[in-house]
């Protein structure tokens, strides 16, 4: 029997729908709600990946600007921007769009992003409250394949968990995560020597790798929910260009008990979780009590 498919778009739609009534009571109390996207050299993909943003920040009453800023831009002067949004009152809410140009140093300048503004939780110092389970702000991606798995109902204490992927904003904030509701888990690499070997035995398998295919059905359990958190664009034999993830999706999904797809799976979370950060962010900035 096939697996059932976890419908991210639905699911982040629900989301949302409880993000704009959090959104409607700060508002109807007076406060902010006000996220600023810094744009490093526009280009044509980056701006409408900005303008999809911006319509879905509008639809549940975030006001939304985006700051576009030089290719040439020094790291100094990246700095003094974002510092200065991390001082300004009326800014609830800080985001930076990646990639950015080979000549900025990334760590540096999200160091400057304030904690609390943080609503992709990319500032080092959120991932140390993560690791502290103090959790401010959380990784946006890490947050969407948590979610998600939570919305089957497969228990995670004590869950033997496997995540595929070991980077610093989706990999291990999600290993953290995971190991913070009691699953047991394993993080896999590039210097895994079996990636099978401890696959095989996941109840739950998350793979953030960014490489398409690399999950087959002889690597999955059966009846394990698994997460594709990979976005990967090939080219097909027709030369068309398609979005897949790391998991074979059509093998795997005969085997597995759940799984996500690509697009429409962890995709459409991630942005509901941004939006979530940015009223986590504006509640916290106005005093609101925050679970």
């Amino acid at each position: 029997m096939s697996a059932v498919i976890i419908d991210g778009v639905q699911i982040a739609e629900r989301s949302k729908s409880e993000t704009a009534e959090g959104i409607a009571q700060l508002r109807q109390a007076g406060y902010p709600v006000h996220l600023v996207a810094v744009l490093v050299g526009a280009t044509p993909a980056a701006e409408i990946y900005a303008n999809r943003q911006a319509e879905a920040c509008r639809n549940i009453g975030i006001d939304y600007t985006l700051l576009a800023l030089p290719e040439d831009i020094s790291n100094k002067s990246l700095r003094t921007e974002i510092r200065k949004l991390s001082h300004d009152p009326s800014v609830t809410g800080i985001m930076l769009h990646m990639p950015l140009p080979a000549h900025i140093d990334v760590a540096r300048v999200q160091y400057e992003i304030d904690v609390v503004k943080d609503v992709e939780g990319v500032n080092p110092a959120n991932i140390g409250y993560v690791f502290y389970k103090h959790v401010v702000i959380a990784p946006c991606t890490a947050m969407a394949a948590v979610e998600l798995i939570k919305t089957t109902g497969v228990p995670l204490e004590g869950a033997e968990t496997v995540v595929v992927g070991a980077s610093h904003i989706v990999g291990k904030p999600i290993a953290l995560l995971l190991t913070e509701q009691l699953a047991t888990v394993t993080i896999t690499h590039i210097a895994t020597r079996d990636l099978k070997a401890h696959t095989q035995r996941a109840d739950i398998l998350v793979s953030a790798a960014g490489k398409a295919g690399l999950i087959t059905a002889d690597h999955v359990r059966p009846g394990a929910c698994v997460i594709d958190v990979g976005i990967n664009r090939i080219t097909l034999p027709d030369g068309t260009k398609k979005t897949v993830g790391d998991v074979d999706f059509e093998s795997v999904r005969q085997k597995a008990g759940y799984i996500t797809p690509v697009p429409g799976g962890v995709g459409p979370m991630t942005v509901a979780m941004l939006l979530r950060n940015t009223l986590r962010s504006a509640q916290i900035l106005a005093g609101v009590s925050v679970s």
